[in-house]
């Protein structure tokens, strides 16, 4: 049995949350717009917490919340906490990526159909009065060959969706086997195999020592040619140096991506100002904000799964 008497709350979310967690008798703190220096001097007071990704849970926060017994995680990664220190303390570590898996799947798929239509370079050429059908001609999914790098929540909702696209399906998923006993409409390959034969390659991995930089100078010169790279898994699985190689040295025919090294402008330095600036400038990449899982209804799906999973400490 745990015994928790507050929770603390550092990020925006749905009402359902912070009702949930007072009908389960918590008294809450809802501190949506609190710095990360600020939550560490009250977190002491505190028995839960509620984060998502600029409140780090590190073992410095760690020690200073020392009645804390479960962090909650918006979303599902969780490189923002250490989690050998968790486990060391004894601290529960709750993560929601069921809320948000299907969100992120139909941005993965949105971002292919906009680079495949050029949907983007059309708005801004139409809001220029620039009328150019020829040179805005699109290209079909169907018959291609989508690679899928990490088959959980994410990987295997995007691949649901595909099923009704016409497309081949390839998966690789290193702690994943005999995945197509459960989905018979994907093949199981090698991540070598993945790259040299696929035509979109979406990556849906945590960000750990083993996923970090997948995608790198090595791995993009085994990728088939024209092939296009999605991640809206973490910045940091794809190398920006080295994708911008890809795009140049047309290894690659193009990128969608939604996470980024860097996702604070601010603390950017005059070499990354310079890298994203020449990322920016291409036609071939489609670029979000970090808001692949960031829909409305993932927003209350989130706090649902997150309102289940605490009740569930005791």
């Amino acid at each position: 049995m745990i015994t928790i008497s507050s929770v603390l709350i550092t990020d925006d979310v749905h009402p359902l949350l912070v009702e949930g967690l007072k009908a389960m008798g918590y008294a809450v703190v809802y501190r949506p717009d609190i710095t990360w220096s600020e939550v560490k001097s009250i977190i002491g007071d505190f028995g839960g917490i509620v984060v998502n990704t600029k409140t780090k849970m590190t073992r410095e926060m760690m020690e200073a919340g020392s009645k804390l017994k479960f962090i909650a995680r918006l979303g599902s990664g969780l490189d923002i906490i250490d989690l050998e220190e968790a486990k060391t303390r004894g601290i529960a570590v709750l993560r929601s990526p069921e809320g948000n898996a299907n969100a992120v799947a139909e941005h993965a798929i949105g971002m292919i159909l906009a680079y495949n239509n050029k949907m983007l370079q059309g708005d801004r050429e139409v809001r220029n009065f620039i009328w150019q059908r020829e040179k805005n001609r699109g290209k079909e999914l169907e018959n291609s060959t989508v690679g899928i790098v990490g088959f959980g929540h994410v990987g295997s909702r995007l691949a649901e969706k595909l099923t009704g696209l016409n497309v081949k399906v390839l998966v690789y998923d290193k702690y994943r086997q005999q995945i197509s006993g459960q989905f018979p409409f994907v093949n199981e390959v090698s991540y070598e195999r993945l790259l040299e034969a696929s035509d979109y390659i979406s990556f849906h991995v945590p960000l750990t020592q083993e996923t970090l930089y997948m995608m790198c100078k090595a791995t993009f010169e085994k990728c088939k040619p024209g092939a296009v790279i999605i991640n809206t898994s973490r910045g940091k699985v794809v190398r920006m140096t080295d994708l911008l190689e890809a795009l140049e040295g047309s290894l690659i025919g193009g990128a969608c991506l939604d996470v980024f090294e860097n996702e604070n402008p601010a603390t950017m330095t005059p070499e990354e100002r310079k890298l994203y600036q020449r990322l920016y400038e291409r036609n071939d990449v489609i670029l979000t904000p970090h808001v692949a899982g960031w829909t409305v209804e993932s927003k209350r799906k989130i706090a649902e799964v997150l309102l289940d999973k605490i009740a569930a400490l005791g």
